[in-house]
């Protein structure tokens, strides 16, 4: 049975990686694996609780007769609910930050942006667009920065061939930007859950390879570019016709964004789960809202939604996305076929660096968030202080909380995104928007974004010493 959960994963897998081709929806493929991966697993339940939680399940029963209803009983509360639990944490945050820039985006709040972008110099643009995607998803989940960004370049740009030039930078810079802080992309707020990071080393150790990797391929990206390009102007957006004032819509931008910023000194303070930080950020951003928007609260207008579909489909997919794959994850971990993995890992290959390039090329053609999962999932957050007399303890100091192989895997996870489009879904939203071919994209911009992640990670390397 363990042998056929596994293989369900690896289908999985290979299906996700294919999605492209298939058409089929990697959502649901992860979805259908995680259901059917914990039906099998309750089936067996008993043989599989005794093997991996023999005294937790003796405790559980206190004293009474083993049955099979109790065994389903306490795979329900005892081992589904944590990885419920895990997904929910970030797929509740992700919910937050989502309406959030919904919030902002119907108040006009991103006017400042398009403003900032009143430019026909091809290059001045470019690197406008690259520098705001890359601080607004470092702040923001990356597929929501990646469409919004994109719905604004779409009504900049006219010509396609300009547009696919842009959008590449805006992938770029999304996805390097998200990978950045613990809040802009799934796999680092996973990390900051689980312990395994905290938010300002975890920013400190990647800035530097962030910022070569957005950097290098758009250098390159302006030399298709000629001095200049024609923009379309268009009235802003005012957001459902309220009218807010300059100082209004910069009020709420600064409650929405400032609000976001905080959020790791409030995990800080209190222990919580940083979504409840989100939800706490929402909630004051709806208050403004209703404050400065109070005249309007009984019309119709307030119904009016400009917000694009594809963003709140894309962000909803992603939701969905995120727990289907906690659940898959989860439950081959708790087959033992994991820890298994780990120590012929640690065996056979011993080296983290091998691991970050391995995961960085799984999540080129797989998808990002699902390859850094499985390389996370692979070891445990140690404690510094049980593993300093131990013979190989320079090794383990790599998986001990801000360790080097969490930062290897989140980075190169995120920057293998960059290397086809298809390991990211910011990527796909480009390659659905503008009709982007993998060939061409790999051609003049992937095979340089390889080049820029190795040479963060060998800043990372070196950083080491």
């Amino acid at each position: 049975m363990t042998l056929i959960i596994v293989t369900i994963l690896i289908l999985s897998y290979l299906l996700i990686a294919t999605s492209n081709l298939t058409k089929v929806n990697k959502t649901a493929i992860a979805i259908f694996a995680a259901a059917v991966g914990w039906v099998l697993y309750i089936c067996y339940g008993t043989d599989f609780v005794m093997s991996q939680h023999p005294d937790e399940y003796t405790d559980f029963l206190g004293g009474a007769v083993p049955t099979s209803s109790a065994v389903k009983h306490y795979i329900a509360q005892n081992i589904f609910l944590k990885y419920v639990g895990k997904g929910a944490e970030i797929v509740l945050f992700l919910l937050a930050t989502m309406t959030i820039v919904e919030i902002l985006n119907n108040n006009g709040c991103f006017d400042f942006l398009t403003e900032l972008m009143r430019t026909r110099r091809s290059k001045k643009l470019l690197w406008m667009m690259t520098g705001i995607t890359f601080l607004v998803s470092a702040n923001l989940d990356n597929i929501t920065t990646t469409t919004m960004m994109l719905v604004v370049m779409h009504g900049l740009i006219p010509n396609r061939r300009y547009r696919i030039i842009y959008g590449c930078a805006i992938v770029l810079a999304a996805n390097c930007g998200g990978a950045l802080t613990v809040i802009g992309d799934p796999t680092g707020l996973l990390l900051w859950n689980n312990g395994a990071v905290t938010a300002s080393r975890f920013s400190a150790s990647l800035a530097v390879p962030c910022v070569i990797s957005t950097v290098l391929p758009v250098l390159w990206l302006g030399r298709m570019l000629p001095e200049r390009i024609d923009i379309e102007w268009s009235m802003p957006y005012r957001g459902d016709d309220t009218n807010l004032s300059r100082w209004q819509r910069l009020l709420m931008l600064i409650v929405g964004i400032g609000g976001l910023w905080f959020i790791p000194t409030f995990h800080n303070i209190t222990k919580l789960s940083p979504f409840l930080g989100a939800l706490c950020v929402l909630s004051l951003l709806w208050i403004v809202n209703e404050i400065v928007n109070r005249k309007l609260m009984d019309v119709d207008k307030m119904i009016q939604r400009r917000m694009p579909r594809v963003l709140q489909y894309g962000v909803i997919q992603m939701m969905l996305f995120v727990m289907g794959m906690m659940l898959a994850v989860g439950v081959v971990c708790e087959t033992g076929a994991v820890t298994w993995l780990a120590r012929n890992i640690d065996f056979q290959i011993h080296n983290i660096w091998i691991l970050g390039v391995l995961s960085a090329m799984m999540s080129s053609i797989v998808d990002s968030f699902a390859t850094s999962l499985s390389f996370i999932s692979l070891y445990p957050i140690l404690d510094i202080e049980t593993i300093s007399n131990w013979a190989d303890a320079g090794y383990m100091m790599s998986f001990v909380q801000n360790g080097d192989y969490w930062k290897v895997v989140a980075y190169s996870t995120a920057m293998g995104g960059n290397f086809l489009l298809i390991g990211s879904l910011s990527g796909l939203a480009l390659m659905k928007m503008e009709r982007l071919h993998i060939g061409w994209y790999f051609k003049n911009v992937g095979w340089l974004s390889i080049i820029s992640w190795l040479i963060g990670l060998l800043f990372i390397w070196l950083m080491t010493f």
